[in-house]
């Protein structure tokens, strides 16, 4: 079954999620994206919250919170998405930027407008508590 293999980064505010929309897109995304060939997980955070928020991930903040898989959104059956998550705290103002249209905070009663992998996502934060309804 062929995957896509995306790093992604959590960042909670008052009970919301940090969330993006992409040019031309109907649905939200956890900022982050794939990795370039030979990068590590927090090389590729870096780099791409780099370029779609324009704000700078401290790395020694980085912590692991968990990997979560779901059919890919966009893609034909039988595609997965397995996005592995990050926390890190950041310098800078985040702004759309590249390829992304809208910054957006989401609380749990936006979860049918995320994609499937997002949902589950969606779901271990409210089961922390991390996530308003």
């Amino acid at each position: 079954m062929a995957s896509i293999d995306k790093i992604a980064w959590l960042h909670l505010r008052d009970g919301q999620l940090l969330s993006t929309r992409s040019h031309g897109k109907n649905r939200y995304y956890i900022p982050g994206g794939k990795r370039e060939a030979g990068e590590t997980d927090h090389q590729t955070l870096l780099r791409e919250i780099s370029e779609e928020l324009t704000v700078a991930l401290d790395p020694a903040s980085l912590e692991h919170a968990g990997t979560w898989e779901a059919p890919a959104h966009g893609h034909p059956a039988g595609v997965l998405v397995r996005m592995t998550c990050y926390r890190a705290t950041y310098t800078g103002e985040l702004q759309p930027a590249a390829e992304i249209a809208e910054v957006v905070w989401l609380t749990f009663r936006h979860r049918e407008q995320v994609s499937a992998v997002d949902q589950l996502i969606f779901d271990w934060l409210r089961e922390q508590g991390l996530l308003a309804d």
